[in-house]
């Protein structure tokens, strides 16, 4: 006789057959305090290539000169459960100090910064630059056949400029990645 029991379903069992993540992907900001070292940021990355994890968008720069500190802002998708494995691999680094999911942890500001370039005549200029105006937008190079854009904000408002330039004649798109900070009291 076979019982038709879901797997999980009982909660008299001896053991917890449930996940306790859920299955739906979702996207983390992490920043991660690293010694200033050669081979850091390769060892950062060979992790999450090793593993098959993706990098939505990587941003680094030291931040204290004096104790050789560097941030590594990164943006990545994944279930809970995937997110925990991130997290707590990049601890097993040795020469990383801190592992921070600012989107767990609490509201955080994100900012990019983008360059765009849109060519464009006539009705097509004018209207670039309505847009631009419109997402405060800065000119920061003109010729007579196109214009480079400075757009600065959160990922959505770049990608929601850089869809309105596209039929515009938006030519060449360039992103700095995602630099984030979290709100409130210093940790």
């Amino acid at each position: 006789m076979t019982l038709n029991i879901a797997k999980g379903s009982s909660s008299h069992s001896a053991y917890n057959l449930r996940s306790g993540y859920a299955e739906t992907v979702e996207r983390h900001v992490l920043a991660v305090l690293v010694d200033n070292e050669p081979g850091v940021l390769a060892r950062v990355i060979g992790l999450f290539s090793g593993r098959g994890y993706n990098i939505e968008s990587l941003t680094v720069a030291e931040t204290d000169h004096q104790g050789h500190v560097s941030r590594i802002t990164l943006v990545t998708s994944g279930t809970p459960q995937i997110i925990d494995q991130i997290e707590a691999q990049l601890g097993r680094i040795v020469q990383v100090r801190e592992v921070h999911d600012l989107t767990m942890e609490g509201p955080a500001v994100e900012r990019e910064l983008a360059l765009l370039k849109v060519a464009g005549t006539g009705e097509h200029r004018v209207e670039a630059l309505r847009l631009a105006d419109i997402f405060r937008a800065k000119v920061v190079d003109s010729t007579l056949q196109s214009f480079v854009f400075e757009i600065t904000g959160t990922p959505e408002k770049v990608d929601a400029f850089a869809d309105l330039m596209r039929p515009l004649g938006l030519q060449e798109l360039a992103r700095t990645g995602v630099a984030a900070l979290s709100r409130g009291a210093a940790r």
